[in-house]
């Protein structure tokens, strides 16, 4: 295919090189939807390079994908020790310390291809983001390519946003060809240039394809052109193909011999074809699209015989990944074979953190194992269970795991039976489900007490402790970690005595003294001994803990640390917790609207736990209560009705406090008493000073007649004291301005300090918390009250959030949700949320409405 309309493109990426050999090393995101040229871009860009070396690799469109394929194809052609611990199965770490020593090369500049990155798997993309923060001071250039029209995963998006932070980042979209560039490829054909550009798109791929099986009578698919061009072709070089086909996106020809049992047919005979392109030893696809329509061609009956050839080559051989003969096996119908393979290559994918591609080998090896015997098969449940429950799928997670249960006890096997019951704890737990958390946690006791004593009884005896704990059994609980602790130490097992560390620290919070010290102490141990599941349960509670204690700063940066570390091994849940406390730590400084967008991002993820929806529903409730917004009250229900199933009076607490303010706001102040009371009792003596300071505070401001503890914060101690001053001060020296403006507003008679309030409360968008400060300036005689700022009404017109603004402006450009989702970088179901509130907000009840309506209000795009 002839490269047109790529020049500018092909300058850019020489100052890239000459940059990279400077020592100033370039990412360069070269994207563009499929068949518009990315790869013809690169290829033509190595013709035209001089001096550098080249190492390809690519992603696979695999039913499961390989985890870190480009970087094994990449080992294969670089050799040393990159290739050496590819073959020894190192874990990523190893592996991405080797990749970026080989990326480095001080001899020559090392130009690196990453192909079709939309089918990364999640370890591929994490060596990404690990190479992108590290690329700008080596000489090295690493080209991705990807297609931008099929980013539908989450991981990749947050990718792409973090790579475009990084300074040795470039941006390269690839626009489709004008109608002078299609006219130019169709030459002499008596092809109207203009209607063939607008049925391909542009897109050069069908562009030429189209000529090529003789437009205007081009089939209206790349499967239909496929099958012409086969039509045309000789037996062999059809069966060539669809040999191919079968092995993948690039061919080995020596691989190919002996997947055909011969010859395969003459080189130029198969490029004659148009589908492919050849180098020194390999075939490559043009275009995936043409390889997948080349497999659909294919007899059912002898695409199982090429799986089952290919399989045997690849035994052969020594062919290592066993994601790759998993695929080959199950394609040929051969139960033992995908069973051992799919078996091995989900364990081989938990390794390397690719939990996603771990759960479908699992599933991959349960669909096929009618063979095994009972402990491998309850084995397969445990695994995918477990798998299930890292990526925060936990009914699945659920029944995976009593279906290994239900196996485990039939076999008699205690020591397993304890052990699935200490996972179902956790997960029952997750779901909010805390008396069955509870239950399944004192019966894996039980079964593992008569047992030797080892790591299984030393997590069962931390999951009882937490179910006691958070019942008010607060000796025993603690004389249970401290056995587990002890016990872990003498078994010289780290991830025991990390857990044992975690949880003392969340018990030490709750009772008002230090718990970030053990914590940090788990999160050290966990880090230095490679324990990633305890190193994120640290830093989740770490978090937290800072939360708690209004260390609010502290809390980010484990916000920080924590979502890198645990997203770049897709542990789903804990980064979802995480998000839960970054929009709390949000909430609480006033950073309201981040605080919405982030919690709309957690509730849109399908399926997303009980647990993780517990942060976003009472922050979003106390939002919109505050706001005087409607459907305040059903949040704040739900989020209730979980707390009080997850059997914590932590959650209870926190969400019974924001009722009784809201309440009092609405002026009903018998119910926001008895709001504040029960849920006190409740909470006095288990959960830590500032959530009990949360509701004290009310039943003082409510004059309950209660007596109150000493030892709380000093920002409640003082206004309790009478120091309302002093206690806003200290509000405001933690970052919590509408704390400090609630105090001012409930103690406050000074008509400056309710006005500063006020402003404070308006600047917020804090409307029914303003209304109530306006009504206590009225009582209180003054006059002259404001009605609010101009400046927040030109700010804020028909009461629009920052972010609700920004949705309409693009809504007026005409562009749908997932166009305006990607220019702002949050979720589509997120974008759906703002915009439903858009159009209550300005009234109308259409996109097209909304667009005029923000014209009127001077909302330019």
């Amino acid at each position: 295919m002839e490269l047109l309309e790529r020049s500018s493109f092909l300058d850019a990426l020489g100052g890239y090189a000459a940059e990279a050999r400077g020592s100033s090393g370039r990412l360069v995101l070269v994207s563009g939807e499929s068949g518009i040229g990315k790869t013809a871009l690169v290829e033509a860009f190595q013709a035209q390079l001089g001096g550098a070396r080249w190492l390809w690799g690519a992603c696979d469109a695999l039913l499961t994908p390989r985890p870190l394929g480009p970087l094994f194809d990449i080992a294969a052609q670089a050799g040393g020790q990159l290739a050496e611990l590819c073959g020894q199965g190192a874990g990523p770490d190893r592996l991405f310390r080797a990749f970026l020593a080989e990326l480095d090369s001080p001899k020559a500049l090392t130009v690196m291809v990453i192909e079709d990155v939309h089918w990364a798997d999640e370890a591929t993309i994490d060596l990404l983001r690990f190479t992108g923060r590290r690329l700008g001071r080596m000489r090295a250039l690493v080209l991705v390519t990807y297609r931008d029209d099929e980013l539908s995963d989450d991981p990749l998006r947050l990718l792409l946003g973090d790579l475009a932070t990084h300074r040795a980042t470039r941006r390269m979209g690839l626009p489709p060809l004008s109608d002078d560039a299609v006219r130019a490829l169709a030459g002499q054909r008596d092809v109207d240039a203009a209607e063939l550009c607008r049925v391909t798109g542009g897109n050069p791929f069908l562009v030429c394809e189209a000529i090529e099986a003789g437009w205007p009578a081009i089939p209206p698919t790349v499967r239909d052109v496929v099958g012409a061009r086969l039509a045309r072709s000789s037996a062999p070089v059809s069966e060539t193909l669809q040999a191919a086909a079968v092995i993948g996106p690039r061919t080995d020809r020596d691989v190919l011999a002996a997947v055909l049992g011969g010859p395969a047919a003459p080189l130029d005979d198969c490029l004659r074809t148009g589908l492919v392109t050849a180098d020194a030893s390999s075939m490559r696809f043009r275009h995936e699209l043409a390889r997948m329509a080349v497999a659909e061609t294919i007899p059912p009956h002898r695409r199982g015989e090429l799986h089952a050839r290919l399989l045997r080559v690849l035994e052969d051989v020594g062919s290592t990944d066993p994601a790759v003969l998993a695929h080959h096996a199950e394609g040929a119908g051969d139960v033992a074979a995908t069973l051992r393979y799919a078996a091995e290559a989900a364990r081989r994918s938990a390794v390397l953190s690719a939990h996603r591609e771990a759960a479908a080998q699992y599933q991959r090896a349960l669909r096929h194992a009618g063979a095994a015997d009972l402990p491998d098969l309850a084995g397969l449940h445990e695994g995918l269970a477990a798998e299930y429950a890292l990526l925060d799928r936990l009914d699945e997670s659920e029944a995976e795991l009593r279906t290994a249960l239900e196996i485990r006890r039939g076999l008699g096997d205690a020591m397993r039976v304890g052990e699935d019951l200490s996972m179902l704890s956790a997960i029952l737990w997750q779901q909010c489900r805390g008396e069955e958390s509870i239950r399944a946690a004192e019966e894996s006791l039980r079964a593992l007490q008569p047992l030797p004593p080892g790591p299984e009884l030393a997590a069962a005896q931390i999951d009882v402790a937490a179910g006691m704990w958070n019942t008010g059994r607060h000796a025993e609980a603690r004389d249970r970690v401290a056995q587990a602790l002890d016990l872990g130490k003498r078994l010289g097992r780290d991830d025991v005595v990390s857990q044992a560390l975690i949880m003392t620290g969340a018990f030490l919070v709750d009772i008002g003294q230090d718990g970030i010290g053990p914590t940090e102490q788990g999160l050290r141990l966990a880090l230095d001994a490679h324990l990633e599941q305890e190193a994120g349960s640290a830093y989740v509670n770490l978090q937290d803990i800072c939360v708690s204690v209004q260390r609010l700063d502290e809390a980010q940066r484990y916000y920080q640390a924590g979502t890198a570390f645990c997203e770049r091994r897709e542990l789903r849940w804990r980064t979802r917790c995480m998000h839960g406390a970054q929009a709390d730590t949000l909430l609480l400084l006033g950073r309201w609207d981040e605080a919405v967008d982030l919690c709309n991002d957690v509730l849109a993820i399908p399926g997303v736990s009980a647990s993780n929806q517990l942060y976003p529903l009472r922050i979003l409730g106390t939002i919109r209560g505050r706001r005087g917004e409607p459907g305040y009250a059903q949040l704040l229900d739900s989020s209730a009705a979980l707390a009080a199933g997850i059997v914590s009076p932590v959650w209870v607490a926190q969400v019974r406090a924001v009722r009784a303010e809201l309440l009092w706001l609405s002026g009903q102040t018998d119910l926001a008493c008895q709001e504040a009371r029960e849920a006190y009792e409740l909470a006095l003596g288990r959960v830590d000073p500032w959530k009990l300071g949360a509701l004290a505070i009310w039943l003082w401001r409510l004059g309950a007649g209660v007596d109150l503890p000493t030892g709380l914060p000093e920002a409640y101690a003082l206004e309790i004291a009478g120091d309302w001053q002093g206690s806003a001060a200290a509000w405001e020296r933690l970052g919590r301005t509408y704390d400090a403006a609630l105090t001012r507003i409930v103690s406050a008679q000074d008509d400056a300090e309710l006005r500063a309030a006020l402003a404070v409360l308006d600047g917020l968008g804090a409307r029914a918390t303003a209304a109530a400060a306006r009504r206590r300036m009225r009582e209180l005689g003054m006059t002259s009250i404001p009605r609010g700022p101009r400046a927040a009404t030109r700010a804020a017109p028909a009461g629009l959030t920052a972010r609700e603004q920004e949705v309409l402006a693009l809504l007026s450009q005409g562009l749908p949700d997932r166009e305006i989702s990607r220019r702002l970088f949050i979720s589509e179901r997120t974008v759906h949320h703002h915009v439903s509130a858009v159009l209550a907000k300005v009234g109308v009840s259409s996109r097209t409405a909304a667009a005029r309506e923000a014209a009127r209000l001077g909302i330019a795009p």
